[in-house]
């Protein structure tokens, strides 16, 4: 009877250990997927949000490097 029961503590003691691997893996490629899709969306947003912003443009907007420099004195000594 103890023989019997020997091999078959081994087959499950690896069969769990066979779903536990199985459970981890499964659960670092549903972090990952998660992970891609959060990328996804951030990166996305940006460029919806950017080419929003670029056709909402005012003429100050395209002037916005023309007039005068003005200089800072701060600093100098002067």
């Amino acid at each position: 009877m103890s023989a019997e029961a020997e091999p078959l503590a081994i087959v499950e003691e690896s069969n769990a250990e066979e779903k536990c691997e199985r459970s981890t893996l499964r659960l670092i490629g549903w972090f990952s997927a998660g992970m891609a899709l959060a990328a996804l969306g951030i990166y996305l947003g940006y460029e919806l949000r950017k080419g929003y912003k670029f056709n909402r443009r005012t003429p100050y907007d395209f002037f916005s490097g023309a007039g005068e420099q003005q200089t800072s004195e701060f600093g100098m000594g002067v």
